[in-house]
């Protein structure tokens, strides 16, 4: 018989980001108070799912926001530097319409490619991370169920690339909100479906439009 495995992708919650800045893999950036509020929500709404293996981006807000999730569980994260945020040459500046870098015309180089992209680490690195540590957990969690805390960009990347998309896009049109989970499910080692929940949809913060490029 043919075993089910399920591996969850989750986006960590809101950061304490006052000055607006495009934080990427810029240490000591941490969860919000409402990014906590997040964080438990998940953790209580998954607490009844066979989950047994963790995983954590190495960035602080990743590991903030299992931290509840590993107290329901009473597991060790593992940390995997696979599923980190990914990189971007605009990180540490204001990025927007208008505003921030792009004021600078020495910055609408980076700009020049949005294939690969340009301006950061290529989209088909980015699917080859993520899906090597997606079928590490796989096969940890073989039977069972495992959930990894990660960021919006690698998450949309590799979902979009298991579905079928074309991996340029617009990051405006992300289906990756806050504290989501993006969920594979495998017969085997072949994923046959592909779901998405917002457990902490009610907590979400009113976007901003202006902001385009990029991920968290």
């Amino acid at each position: 018989m043919t075993e089910t495995t399920v591996v969850h992708l989750m986006r960590h919650g809101e950061v304490h980001n006052p000055t607006g800045v495009l934080y990427g893999r810029i240490p000591d950036f941490h969860l919000s108070e409402l990014g906590r509020a997040m964080a438990e929500r998940v953790a209580e709404s998954v607490k009844g799912r066979d989950i047994v293996h963790l995983v954590s981006s190495p960035l602080e807000r990743a590991q903030e926001t299992m931290e509840p999730i590993a107290t329901v569980f009473g597991l060790t994260p593992d940390i995997d530097e696979r599923v980190i945020e990914a990189a971007n040459l605009f990180e540490g500046k204001k990025f927007g319409v208008g505003d921030g870098a792009l004021r600078n015309p020495s910055a609408w180089w980076l700009l020049r490619n949005p294939i690969k992209p340009s301006w950061g680490e290529p989209y088909q690195q980015i699917v080859r991370r993520m899906r090597d540590a997606i079928e590490t957990a796989r096969q940890k969690a073989a039977g069972h169920e495992a959930l990894i805390v990660s960021h919006q960009l690698p998450i949309w990347i590799v979902r979009s690339a298991i579905e079928g998309r074309r991996l340029p896009h617009d990051p405006r049109k992300r289906q990756c909100s806050l504290a989501s989970l993006t969920s594979f499910t495998f017969h085997g080692e072949s994923i046959v479906s592909v779901g998405y929940a917002e457990p902490a949809k009610d907590l979400l913060p009113v976007k901003n439009p202006k902001k385009f490029v990029g991920g968290a």
